[in-house]
């Protein structure tokens, strides 16, 4: 991976839907000795990497928090990003959340979303996801902060971005249950459910894929260790194509019907095969644990 922070400067936007963290973000992101300037109008981003760039080493990581507060100025974020100098290195953390989530937000701190007007929250809400479709296609990476609390948050960039510089690739291997719901943070999603479900086999029902006797049963039946192995042999080139382009973080996520047998199995066993891959660093979540 290129060494970005000896010759190149790192800016990090950060943005997405109000409500869905931005501000716990830009906390972690401080105690992680970045520069944070938070509600930054767009057309100050070039005067302030120019800044820093006179700075030199003073001011190695940039994080700029920009949203809809900054009205018509946040229009041109996406022209402003793509216009910036070759030697900056730009990503953009879009920070996305349900609309239940967002509402119980705004109603627990008693405030109107900035969008709402003379509407309601959900009115404003919907507002803003709407000004914000392009934008989260555009970004690098989003996450999905829906069921997470501030300390949760803080934990995950700390995660991400505490010394990332010693991996090319970070990568969220996520287990999920289709029955509630694709991750709306994942870059690439599988389906583990052309396997046989555990869960009709009354000795494995209560058992998940964490367990020895539910993983031998997944990863017996005809395909499945084809199917992970085919699919680590098929990110490799993925994971170095996103090193040379500065891609370092990826959220891949292997579905089954209720997320607790097959899509845990199979993602244990994939992690075993992407962690020998040369300058990446895997960590596993099984989102739907417990909830059956």
């Amino acid at each position: 991976m290129p060494e970005l922070s000896r010759n190149k400067q790192e800016v990090l936007i950060v943005t997405g839907m109000s409500g869905a963290g931005r501000s716990t973000v830009a906390n972690a992101l401080e105690d992680l000795d970045w520069y944070v300037v938070d509600n930054l109008p767009p057309q100050m981003l070039r005067p302030l990497v120019e800044l820093a760039d006179k700075a030199g080493e003073n001011l190695p990581k940039i994080a700029a928090v920009v949203d809809v507060r900054g009205r018509d100025f946040f229009e041109n974020l996406q022209e402003i990003i793509q216009s910036m100098p070759a030697a900056t290195v730009v990503r953009v953390l879009f920070l996305d959340a349900t609309d239940a989530s967002l509402v119980r937000r705004f109603e627990s701190v008693r405030r109107p979303h900035p969008l709402q007007g003379d509407g309601t929250i959900i009115d404003g809400i919907t507002a803003e996801r709407s000004r914000m479709t392009a934008l989260r296609e555009f970004s690098d990476i989003v996450i999905d902060t829906s069921d997470l609390n501030i300390h949760q948050l803080s934990t995950l960039i700390t995660e991400q971005f505490a010394q990332e510089e010693t991996a090319g690739v970070r990568v969220n291997l996520m287990s999920f249950g289709f029955k509630y719901g694709t991750p709306s943070d994942a870059d690439l999603i599988a389906d583990g459910r052309f396997l046989p479900n555990p869960f009709w086999i009354p000795e494995l029902r209560g058992n998940t894929g964490m367990d020895k006797d539910v993983s031998d049963y997944v990863l017996s039946q005809p395909g499945a260790r084809e199917f992970v192995e085919t699919y680590a042999a098929a990110l490799a080139p993925v994971f170095a194509g996103y090193q040379r382009e500065n891609k370092r973080h990826v959220t891949i996520a292997i579905g089954c019907t209720g997320g607790k047998h097959r899509s845990v199995a199979l993602t244990e066993e994939l992690a075993k095969h992407l962690e020998k891959l040369p300058g990446v660093v895997v960590r596993v979540k099984h989102r739907d644990f417990g909830r059956e």
